[in-house]
């Protein structure tokens, strides 16, 4: 039997867009940008985060260690970039401009996700300050 067809806007399952975004992340953290392994497993990051209307889609997700998916909870994306620089890590802030670029394009292409995309256009202009 085969797995029926996936429509239009329908969400990947989680662990295929956990394994796009990993290899989009180069295979590190995206936050504090230690590789993945067997000692630092990948976890989906919500860029815009899910209590402020943002979606389980692969535009608004980024791979993340645990720790610092854990410790960075609902904060920001700017918050939590200014954080790990206190902590010597150094993001990149262009790549996460650029997923978050993504993720308005994808919600004006499907439609709806207004507070996501109000959401995720402060984190842009916080971010783009952070340059």
């Amino acid at each position: 039997m085969t797995a029926p067809a996936r429509r239009p806007g329908d969400a990947e399952p989680r662990e295929v867009r956990l394994a796009r975004a990993v290899r989009r992340e180069g295979g590190a953290c995206v936050w504090c940008r230690r590789p993945f392994g067997p000692l630092v497993p990948p976890t989906t990051d919500h860029l815009v985060p899910r209590v402020r209307g943002g979606p389980s889609w692969f535009e608004n997700e980024v791979a993340a260690c645990r720790r610092c998916n854990a410790a960075r909870g609902h904060a920001g994306a700017a918050d939590w970039v200014r954080e790990c620089r206190g902590r010597g890590w150094q993001p990149d802030v262009d790549h996460l401009l650029a997923v978050l670029a993504s993720l308005l394009d994808a919600a004006h292409r499907r439609g709806g996700q207004r507070r996501a995309r109000e959401a995720a256009d402060g984190q842009v202009r916080r971010l783009q300050r952070l340059r």
